[in-house]
Parts: C-alpha cells; structure tokens; sequence
C-alpha cells in the first residue's frame, strides 16, 4: 500500500469511527459533555451530537472518494484545529487527558501533510 493510500484510508477511518462510534451508534460521555457546553437542552445535545457524528461519517466517506483533491486535505486540517480549539474554549482539561484533541488531531493533520506533499496541483481541479 503507498504512503497516500495508507495517510487516505487512515484518515477516512477516524472520521467514520468519530461519527459512529461516540455519536450515532453510542453517546460518549465526553463528546456528550461538550457538545452540552454550547448552552443546548439535554435533547438539544443529543440532536447536535447526531448532526455532528452524520457529518463525520459523510465526511470520512468523502475524504476517502475525494482524497486527490487538495482542497478536501486543506479543509481536513483546518477542521482538525478548529476542534482543538473548540474544546479549549470549552473546556481546556480536555487537553491533557489521555487520547485528547491533541493527540489524535496532530497526528491526523501529520498524515495531510504527508497527503498534500504527494498531491500534484492539478488534482484541485477534478472533484476525485
């Protein structure tokens, strides 16, 4: 398997696993806890949360169909920093716990670099 394919199917999988395992399928009490930090109800929470693990899954299946395109991998990094600074908005001790924002989105971001040093230009103009 090359490097892209490999940094491709790796990165699809966090996103599809974030969005089914903490959100569609289970409510992980984390994810739970600051989604609820936004100021919605208790069903409020629980719709967001819903919102947001369907967006991850079409996100992850997304990124794994457009991975040529050098937007997708842009817009790839620039979520994963907005969501480690959204919960250091939220709530900052979330960032020094085990397997935190830190810690699994640098390494995601890392493996975009990796994609977008493979990626030729050109591939920004076809939609796969």
């Amino acid at each position: 398997m090359s490097t892209v394919q490999l940094c491709r199917w790796t990165i699809g999988f966090v996103w599809i696993y974030h969005g089914l395992a903490t959100k569609l399928l289970s409510t992980a009490p984390i994810e739970y806890y600051l989604s609820s930090q936004l100021g919605f109800s208790e069903s409020g929470t629980l719709w967001f949360m819903n919102i947001c693990g369907a967006y991850e899954l079409a996100f992850g299946i997304g990124f794994i169909y457009f991975y040529r395109n050098r937007l997708v991998i842009f817009f790839n990094i620039l979520t994963m920093m907005l969501l480690i600074v959204m919960v250091a908005f939220l709530d900052v001790r979330f960032l020094i716990e085990g397997f935190n924002p830190v810690s699994t989105n640098v390494p995601i971001i890392a493996l975009s670099l990796i994609m977008l040093s493979h990626t030729s230009t050109e591939a920004d103009l076809s939609l796969n």
